[in-house]
């Protein structure tokens, strides 16, 4: 029978059973029969609901500066519009395309991280963003009928870029679990301010889910969200950052496969995007080489 000796070989389960169950948001996004923005909110409740009774049972302390609040008032607003553009990728698309397009976050990443932090541009990096752009220009010649999704899925890649950006240094200051409550909270608040303005004008057809729905909500708040956090968390005390982001590389090929395997989306695409996505993904693995090597 398989046995977990080490902490080590713990927090590797851990880690992959994080990034499975963070692949499986795109699948329960297209399986819930809401629009984006109702979507995103049902979410952040249930996940707000969780974290706070985690950290009630477990006595956390929740006390944060002034500044700092702010400052997670501002990412957690960046987290909730990255989220929208997410799910309105998945419902104006598919769960493929919207994956191939959020794989260039990375890229996104190298991009913009040195005009945020002011540090000097990696040409390697550069070159990478390149190719990745190459492939994302394929699949849109190929799956023309997709553009407004694949346009959302490029949106989401960029808006996550910035999230993980600037989430960073408060991640590093704060208890993650403390950070990513308040970052829910935020970003839930401001939706429900604008929740009034985007049911007059988008015209959702269902602001309440129904019963399956409710069952496929609870999954993604709960289990796809607030343990998905506690999971990479545990990893984290045995495995450095870099492992957990090279490995998180895999989402987008865990949740196209889950959409294969679930949702038959390989019969709807067209071959140029298997090889757009192929180059997207190529990139995304060279740069992850290149910086372990580096390491």
């Amino acid at each position: 029978m398989f046995a977990l000796d080490s902490p080590k070989q713990k927090a590797y389960l851990y880690m992959h059973i994080s990034i499975l169950l963070w692949g499986l948001t795109g699948v329960l996004g297209r399986g819930i029969d809401l629009q984006a923005g109702m979507l995103v909110w049902y979410r952040m409740i249930i996940t707000a609901l969780s974290m706070f009774a985690f950290i009630v049972l477990t006595r956390r302390s929740i006390k944060i500066n002034t500044p700092d609040l702010f400052r997670l008032f501002g990412i957690g607003t960046v987290l909730m519009i990255h989220w929208l553009f997410f799910y309105g990728a998945i419902k104006y698309s598919n769960v493929s395309i919207a994956l191939s397009m959020l794989a260039s976050q990375g890229l996104f990443t190298a991009i913009l991280e040195p005009i945020v932090r002011k540090k000097k541009f990696r040409w390697d990096e550069l070159i990478f963003s390149i190719t990745a752009i190459i492939g994302i220009w394929m699949i849109f010649r190929v799956e023309e009928i997709y553009a407004t999704g694949m346009i959302f899925g490029l949106l989401a890649a960029f808006v996550g870029a910035f999230f993980n950006i600037l989430n960073k240094d408060m991640v590093d200051r704060h208890s993650p679990i403390v950070v990513s409550f308040y970052e829910i909270v935020a970003g839930l608040a401001v939706l429900s301010l604008f929740l009034p303005f985007y049911i007059h004008y988008a015209h959702p057809a269902k602001l309440i889910p129904s019963q399956l729905d409710w069952g496929l909500l609870l999954i993604l708040g709960i289990l796809c969200t607030h343990v998905t956090i506690l999971l990479s968390l545990e990893a984290l005390k045995h495995l450095s950052v870099f492992t957990l982001n090279l490995s998180l590389n895999l989402e987008p090929v865990y949740t196209i496969a889950l959409a294969f395997l679930i949702f038959h989306e390989n019969k709807q695409l067209h071959t140029g995007f298997f090889i757009g996505a192929g180059i997207i993904m190529l990139s995304v693995l060279l740069e992850s080489y290149f910086q372990a090597r580096k390491t």
